[in-house]
């Protein structure tokens, strides 16, 4: 398949190989226990690709924000106009100075994912990919396993999603701030894990702790 736009990928090249060295795939990258004990190797895959259905668009990107945190820099995030706010990323941990910013959507979103995906120096990928077909979901899956690279894609949330290749599937909900009206309390979202392999769906309501810079959870009921 030919590039739709050289330009593009050639830049994202360059930022990526800036001084890096090529890093292994290393462990699982955590959420919180409850959800860690469920899932197999102890948390998100990295060498794969996980797919995010965002019900609720803000608090999905939350959830991507703190997972590239904890996959370690640097860190690719791709979508369409408007970027993402540096100061809304590092409330969830995110470093903006260790992240790539690529603004594509369509088929230059793909390319581009695909090729951040491939570069072993980096460590996590998020792209905004609304439309992603299931022989496109397994190059990008490929592409993964060849970086060790963790890939996040997240698209928006339908009655009845695609088939995806993804390792897992997610809906992400924001949940009320429990407390007064008035007070403005640590985020509470709801991780529905849709589909896994090797593992049973489930649910969990969790809260975001950023002075410990912990993710709470609970199993959820009903």
């Amino acid at each position: 398949m030919t590039p739709p736009d050289r330009a593009l990928i050639e830049r994202l090249r360059s930022l990526i190989a800036r001084g890096e060295e090529p890093r292994p795939a290393g462990p699982a990258i955590p959420l919180a226990p409850p959800i860690d004990a469920a899932l197999p190797g102890g948390g998100l895959a990295r060498g794969a690709i996980h797919e995010l259905l965002a019900a609720d668009p803000g608090a999905a990107a939350a959830l991507a924000a703190l997972i590239l945190a904890r996959a370690g820099p640097p860190t690719v995030w791709i979508e369409p106009i408007p970027d993402p706010c540096p100061a809304g990323l590092a409330a969830f941990g995110l470093d903006p100075a260790t992240l790539i910013v690529v603004r594509a959507d369509g088929a230059d979103a793909l390319w581009a994912a695909e090729e951040s995906l491939r570069a072993p120096v980096v460590a996590g990928v998020l792209a905004t990919l609304p439309r992603l077909d299931l022989a496109a979901g397994r190059r990008l899956h490929l592409a993964a396993e060849a970086g060790g690279t963790l890939g996040l894609i997240l698209r928006p949330d339908t009655p009845s999603p695609p088939p995806s290749a993804a390792r897992t599937r997610w809906r992400i909900s924001a949940l009320p701030t429990p407390g007064p009206a008035h007070l403005v309390g640590p985020p509470h979202w709801r991780l529905e894990l849709v589909r896994a392999r090797g593992a049973p769906p489930g649910t969990w309501d969790v809260a975001w702790d950023r002075t410990l810079a912990v993710l709470g959870a609970a199993r959820a009921h009903g």
